[in-house]
């Protein structure tokens, strides 16, 4: 049977589901719940530095993107980091690990930038017996307008520099976990590994608002008539997610980094996708919000499920396996040419695949045949971009057909190449399909 244990940078947890820094992880009774529940690691709500306590609003926090039917999509949040004393939360992280040695306990930290603010927390923190840190440079609002947060982790030698004093002043691995707020998600990925970084956690949140109410006219949600920018997350990030984990790991300067990758991890697919794109485990928020601590039992069963069906004994069999196949635009194999296939005996002729190829596309899909309403792929049109297999409420009823070497493309008359290095060596030649 598949075994789920997973160690990222020497840190053992029994699956490979943790809980990110966030409301869920903010005290004791939270966080023992969570281990009660299966989870196989937190990483404790930010803590900062001992001084003014931080005030929240006491008013909406949360704004939710909905589908129709009341599914959410997307969750945005204006809280900022723990608003608990910082002695509290030492002594409860003390506390939870002692009950649960085998579950991985890591903090994340949030301090001004300046060394002596560093290396006054660090000694406090490792006191507690937690198995590494997490430098939260991501938080896109409140904090990032003190000059922390989002406003670290927009300046690489920021990055490079508070890693390396953390490297200095505590024993403990560190992640640094990475703002998507910024053009090339690979240039603070390489300042933390420069600063001497064990592991880069990502993402952290998007900078968001989600809606105005029409009646006041007001930003919505909004607490006394004003709101503000807070940070985006929920399964609607997770494509950007997915893309930033995989430009870290298939960027030479950064490869061999161990990435714990956020974003939108609702069920045990999800992990599977940041997995095989190269992360050695996944962090959870917004799921647990929704759908409670328990929601991690569907994903170790599915997760698992999928290990013994592939024969994998470890997530190690398939991690980083999908990285390869992600390329650059100009390296994809243009000798490869698709067509869509309509299943007739499963099509409900709903019209959908038609109107969104007729109105948006490439009108390669009739509407009627012999005097009767009916669907069919006119191959001498399409050009195999699956806008219908996505329309299709019907599932596997549009397919993809790979057009064979030799075969003869209908649109263009052009023959499919036995290979993308025939290609290679006759790209000047007009009546082959380019590769």
């Amino acid at each position: 049977m598949a075994n789920l244990t997973t160690h990222f940078i020497g840190i053992s947890s029994p699956n490979p589901f943790w809980l990110a820094s966030a409301p869920p992880t903010d005290k004791a009774t939270n966080v023992n719940r969570a281990f009660e529940a299966g989870w196989g690691g937190v990483v404790w709500k930010t803590l900062g530095e001992e001084g003014p306590p931080i005030v929240n609003v006491n008013g909406p926090r949360y704004g939710a993107l909905l589908t129709p039917d009341r599914r959410l999509t997307g969750f945005n949040n204006i809280e900022l980091i723990t608003d608990r004393d910082l002695a509290l939360n030492l002594k409860e992280i003390t506390e939870v690990k002692r009950l649960w040695p085998d579950r991985a306990m890591v903090v994340s930290l949030m301090v001004p930038c300046n060394e002596d603010a560093w290396r006054a927390i660090l000694p406090r923190v490792e006191d507690t017996g937690c198995d590494g840190i997490e430098l939260n440079f991501g938080c896109p609002h409140g904090m990032s307008e003190r000059g922390m947060g989002a406003a670290v982790g927009q300046v690489p030698e920021y990055i490079q520099m508070v890693t390396h004093w953390c490297k200095q002043y505590s024993r403990l691995p560190v992640i640094v976990k990475l703002t998507p707020n910024i053009t090339d998600i690979r240039l603070p990925a390489r300042a933390a590994k420069h600063g001497g970084a064990d592991a880069v956690s990502l993402i952290n949140t998007i900078n968001s608002i989600m809606g105005v109410d029409p009646y006041s006219l007001t930003m919505a949600p909004s607490t006394g008539g004003k709101g503000s920018h807070g940070g985006y997350c929920g399964p609607a990030v997770k494509p950007i997610a997915l893309n930033m984990v995989a430009e870290i790991a298939r960027d030479p300067q950064t490869a061999g980094l161990p990435i714990s990758g956020i974003g939108g991890v609702t069920t045990w697919r999800d992990a599977f996708d940041y997995i095989a794109l190269g992360a050695g485990n996944v962090q959870v928020c917004t799921a647990a919000m929704v759908y409670g601590f328990k929601i991690v039992q569907e994903m170790t069963d599915g997760l698992s499920n999928y290990m013994d069906e592939m024969g994998f004994t470890s997530i190690e069999d398939f991690r980083g396996k999908a990285i390869p196949s992600v390329s650059d635009w100009k390296y994809l194999n243009l000798n490869h040419i698709s067509k869509a296939v309509i299943n007739q005996d499963t099509c409900i002729e709903c019209g959908r695949c038609h109107i969104a190829c007729e109105d948006t596309s490439h009108q390669a899909i009739t509407f009627e045949k012999d005097g009767k309403r009916h669907f069919e792929v006119k191959e001498d049109e399409c050009v195999g971009c699956n806008l219908c297999t996505l329309v299709c409420p019907v599932p596997d009823c549009i397919t993809l057909r790979t057009l064979a070497p030799g075969e003869t493309d209908m649109r263009t008359g052009k023959t499919v190449l036995a290979s993308h290095a025939d290609w290679t060596t006759h790209a000047n030649n007009p009546g082959r399909v380019a590769a």
